[in-house]
This record gives structure tokens, sequence and C-alpha cells, in this order.
């Protein structure tokens, strides 16, 4: 095999990639072992317990995930009760996502568990490292491909 320089593990994708699974494989425990959820599920409650009453499409936009995964993650919830789903009055086939009782207990405890975690993470850092690395991260989610072919 061919050694082409390519350096993978300063690959940037790749680097965000095992950032982020690092990173999350503690917190991700914690959700699953208290309420069963995968990590689709977590996002959409969190979205709801954030926002509040949203629709599977405004999730997505927000979330940035694709609507089959949505969908599944939604299922789930519902049959656990921690989502009611309505009907839209004007549009049939718009249906408007909230927590019940439940889930808002779920959300409101998941986020406590979210922001020690956070400050934690963040601890590793000094604060102009943790400043530089929120900034960076946010403007790189933001970023789009940029027309990169």
């Amino acid at each position: 095999m061919e050694n082409d320089e390519f350096d993978l593990q300063g690959f940037l994708p790749y680097l965000l990639n095992q950032a982020a699974e690092a990173s999350s494989r503690e917190f991700q425990q914690i959700y699953k072992d208290r309420y069963g959820m995968l990590r689709t599920e977590w996002r959409v409650l969190f979205h709801l317990g954030l926002y509040g009453r949203l629709t599977a499409s405004e999730i997505g936009q927000r979330a940035r995930m694709h609507k089959t995964k949505i969908s599944r993650a939604v299922h789930r919830l519902t049959e656990r009760r921690f989502v009611t789903r309505s009907r839209d009055e004007g549009d049939r086939r718009v249906e408007h996502l909230a927590l019940t009782r439940q889930g808002q207990a779920a959300y409101d405890d998941l986020r406590a568990v979210a922001q020690r975690y956070d400050a934690a993470l963040m601890d590793t850092l000094d604060a102009p490292e943790a400043d530089v690395l929120r900034r960076a991260l946010q403007k790189l989610s933001e970023a789009g491909p940029g027309g990169f072919t």
C-alpha cells in the first residue's frame, strides 16, 4: 500500500467526530440507563423541552436530523409516554409534538445532568480555550460546505 501522507488523525471531520464520540459517551450512558433513550430520542426530547410545542419538521430543521430518524424517535417517545401528538386544526397532515408531564420530568432531570456534564468537560480547558472552542464549533456548525465539490 502506498503512503500518500494523508494525516487521518489531523483531518478535521475525523477529529471532530472523535471528539464528539469521546465527549458524549458518558452522557449517552446516563440517558440510556435512566430512560432507555437513544441519541435521537434525547435530542427530540431536548428540543421539545427547550422550545415547547414543535412539529417534526421544525425539530429536523433545528437539530439537522433526517425526518425518518425523528419519526422513529417520536414513535418511541410517544409509546413511552414522554411525548404527545396532536393534529393541526388547519392542516391535518401536520402533527404538533409536546412533552407530557413524564417527558418534562425526564427533560428536567437530563438537563441538570447535561449542565453538570458540560461544566465538567469544560473544566479540562482553561477559560480562553473553552471560549475559543465554543465559538469555533458554533462557526463550523453554522457554516455550510461552501461550494466544495
